[in-house]
């Protein structure tokens, strides 16, 4: 077959038969309702205030679009999902239920794709794959379906210059994370390319520190074990460097860590060396940073408590959660399901942990503001699902409230 049947980057064709499935199985009209009347909705006592930017962002969307046309095009065909499509428990439970097979990595990051053969179907999912296994598999010459998100497609783009033109990327992210995976081996594109993944502020001080002539050799290398190119060597490698991120981190944090390397650079270099010695571009999706800024812009006037959905290991999703608890009591939930209005408890899990608890008499007495958001991997369906759990454990019936909102035409 031709490189143009064997892979598909936008889309199959088929976004207009598969459209009406999507709507029914992740939209809701509660979530509608809510919009429609400003992201507000009061339900006697309870008042929910829903964040002007939440849910889905357009990669999502069209990653999970690009999966549904897949098994649509393929009908007959053993489909592999290398990964997850995004880190949303119910939309990957909904592929499996459509016979997509996932494949997961072992502990090191690395596929195996001993069992996929030239007549399977292969769908990257929206954080990407490395490049090592990307190649492998378009010499399979299998289907891949490339969902991979255009916004983590300019990371790769900007880590790739780096390592073409001399410096070290430094990326701020998490370096077990398939995107920062992904991203940081784009740099193997050249023999001499180079990376550090740095997840914090703390990482970041300690990689200035060194810029500056501080620290030990060994010490370095024993803090970021498993997080830098093979062969790494700081005392070469932090003299020309290049800032990028994982797209859903925090984008003021990013914005941070790279002034303070940058800070660094000039310290070490002074300002006319290290403008040569230092880049640093804008990378942060705007999917993230939009949803970053509809909750800060919640918090200037926080409701009582916020309920934030979404996986538990979506990146984005845990630095929703971590912004709002700074201003007001929050939950992360999974999904709807964490809600349970006979017990009037709930299930989340700690603020950027690891821990499930459960907090019973969490929804308050009395008239209380609800502020709600969701990370970019969670459907509408889960959002409206957790709006039904509240008001019947609030004593009022979701059936009805939609129906006094069409009788009164809204």
């Amino acid at each position: 077959m031709s490189t143009e049947e064997t892979y598909f980057r936008r889309g199959l064709g088929l976004k207009d038969e598969i459209q009406p499935l999507l709507k029914s199985e992740y939209g809701s009209a509660l979530v509608s309702l809510i919009q429609a009347r400003g992201h507000r909705l009061d339900v006697g006592r309870i008042h929910f205030r829903l964040a002007e930017s939440f849910g889905f962002c357009y990669g999502v969307d069209r990653a999970v679009e690009y999966a549904y046309e897949t098994r649509r095009k393929f009908p007959d065909r053993r489909i592999v999902l290398v990964g997850e499509i995004i880190h949303n428990p119910h939309v990957n439970r909904q592929l499996r239920e459509m016979g997509i097979e996932f494949l997961y990595p072992d502990e090191d990051g690395r596929f195996d794709f001993g069992r996929v053969g030239a007549d399977n179907v292969v769908i990257l999912p929206a954080f990407g794959v490395g490049i090592e296994d990307f190649e492998r598999l378009r010499s399979m010459d299998c289907v891949v379906v490339d969902t991979t998100c255009g916004s983590v497609l300019l990371v790769w783009k900007r880590v790739e210059s780096y390592a073409r033109d001399g410096f070290t990327a430094i990326i701020h992210g998490k370096h077990y994370h398939e995107e920062t995976r992904a991203t940081s081996s784009q740099v193997r594109k050249y023999p001499e390319g180079r990376y550090l993944v740095v997840r914090d502020m703390d990482e970041a001080e300690f990689v200035c520190s060194y810029i500056r002539g501080e620290g030990e050799r060994e010490a370095f290398l024993e803090r970021f074990r498993g997080k830098h190119s093979r062969g790494f060597d700081p005392d070469r490698d932090l003299e020309r460097v290049g800032v990028a991120n994982q797209t859903t981190m925090v984008a003021s944090d990013s914005l941070a860590i790279a002034d303070r390397l940058h800070r660094a650079m000039v310290d070490r270099w002074g300002e006319a060396e290290a403008a040569e010695r230092f880049r640093s571009f804008d990378t942060i999706c705007s999917a993230t940073q939009d949803r970053q800024d509809a909750v800060q812009k919640m918090m200037v006037d926080p409701p009582h408590l916020m309920v934030v959905i979404g996986g538990y290991n979506s990146s984005n999703t845990n630095h929703l959660a971590h912004l709002c608890s700074q201003s007001t009591r929050t939950f992360h939930i999974e999904d709807a399901t964490c809600i349970e209005p006979q017990r009037a408890t709930i299930r989340h899990k700690e603020i950027m942990g690891r821990e499930l608890l459960t907090t019973p008499g969490w929804l308050p007495e009395g008239d209380v503001e609800i502020g709600l958001t969701a990370g970019a991997s969670t459907p509408n369906s889960k959002i409206g699902e957790t709006v039904e759990r509240i008001l019947r454990q609030a004593g009022y019936d979701p059936d009805t409230v939609l129906q006094e909102a069409e009788a009164a035409g809204s």
